[in-house]
């Protein structure tokens, strides 16, 4: 979309056609577009309604009903960030008793919108000007946003009154692919983590995929999961991380909220043989590097050294793992493993690896399961050999 496509939806006309327009459906849209064409809609704003549409239906996965109000461009909703978690965002500044932020890189205002929303003031910018228009559209409702076309970085925080900062560097070049050097971020992050000097409580999202090499030693670095998929990690700094540097996961399951940190040092886990239960530590978990955490929280132990699996002789309830029961567990072999299921009429089977260059769709094919029971198994190594652990999941 354009200037010119957005001024024709932001038009009394085009705004009523877009709200008008029925839940998107890919199968219906041509039909659907070819209908308004006929019926002397103007087609760019065809064009732009439907496409905002389809952006919309893919939003609510983020926004949830706040979605059927917005406006997005395909990139910036792909980087913006879930309302729940920028609602977690948004917490941190409260508590450390920062009263305005400046987004720096607002993007299509999710950030904002929960700064907003929590009752701080905000001063969102963003260079392109498209954007910053589109965020304008997002923010209507909150009074206390103030967005503007301008260099995030540049802007006179302490005139404005700003005493906290964020920004959420583009990770991702023209051409569409993602950026894991750090220097290539737009603006590229050592620019950002330069305005500390200026204003302390700075927090600043990062990819996930962040090497431990790489982060700011005085940093809090947490990374973020959302049932079970980590969407972002995220750099905080002063006020903003109470309890110190060091690595943290934030993992959110449903309504529930849990951040898990190293308490014990950085002790290293026990390693011994599969217990009557198997834990999957939350993929946040796992990044942050905290899985013996979650082996102390279960009384277990590591099946491999650097494997991310944790077994137990004892059944423990977790916030931050997923728990199997174990089946059995027998060393991998592709003629072994079809007689095992086939014994047993498996036709569905679940396929969880770690530490495998096992496919799992080639391995599927390979066993031609045909029964009418359903079973799951973990492909792991297991004291540096290749095994398999069958498992049923825990409620």
């Amino acid at each position: 979309m354009d200037a010119a496509g957005l001024a024709k939806l932001l038009s009394q006309d085009g705004w009523a056609l877009l709200n008008a327009l029925p839940p998107y459906d890919e199968t219906h849209a041509m039909a659907l577009s070819d209908r308004l064409r006929r019926e002397g809609i103007d087609p760019e704003l065809t064009a732009a309604a439907l496409t905002q549409s389809r952006l919309r239906a893919k939003a609510h996965a983020k926004f949830d009903q706040f979605a059927d109000g917005m406006l997005f461009t395909p990139a910036g909703l792909e980087q913006a960030t879930r309302l729940t978690v920028a609602a977690h965002h948004a917490r941190r500044y409260v508590a450390a008793g920062v009263t305005k932020v400046a987004d720096l890189t607002c993007g299509i205002g999710a950030d904002s919108m929960a700064f907003a929303g929590v009752g701080l003031s905000v001063l969102a910018a963003d260079t392109d000007e498209l954007t910053a228009a589109l965020a304008t559209v997002n923010l209507r409702h909150f009074p206390e946003a103030d967005i503007r076309h301008t260099d995030g970085l540049a802007l006179d925080f302490e005139a404005e009154g700003v005493d906290g900062l964020y920004a959420d560097p583009a990770r991702r070049a023209s051409s569409g692919k993602r950026l894991f050097d750090p220097g290539a971020y737009s603006p590229p992050l050592d620019a950002v983590l330069a305005l500390r000097a200026r204003v302390p409580a700075l927090g600043v999202k990062i990819g996930p995929g962040v090497p431990h090499t790489a982060l700011p030693p005085e940093a809090e670095t947490q990374w973020v999961s959302v049932d079970g998929d980590v969407v972002e990690a995220g750099l905080w700094f002063g006020p903003l991380a109470p309890d110190g540097p060091g690595r943290t996961a934030l993992v959110l399951r449903g309504q529930s909220a849990r951040v898990v940190r190293d308490e014990f040092g950085g002790e290293a886990p026990d390693v011994g043989p599969v217990g009557a239960y198997l834990y999957e530590p939350d993929g946040a978990v796992i990044r942050a590097g905290l899985v013996a955490q979650i082996a102390l929280e279960v009384s277990g132990r590591l099946v491999d050294s650097t494997i991310a699996y944790v077994t137990s002789d004892t059944l423990h309830a977790s916030d931050a793992a997923t728990g199997y029961r174990v089946l059995d567990t027998l060393p991998f072999g592709l003629k072994r493993l079809r007689a095992y299921l086939r014994e047993r009429d498996v036709g569905r089977l679940t396929i969880k690896k770690r530490g495998t260059a096992v496919l799992p769709e080639q391995l599927r094919k390979q066993l031609d399961l045909r029964g009418s029971q359903e079973a799951t198994i973990v492909l792991t190594r297991i004291a540096g050999a290749q095994h398999i652990i069958v498992v049923e999941r825990l409620a």
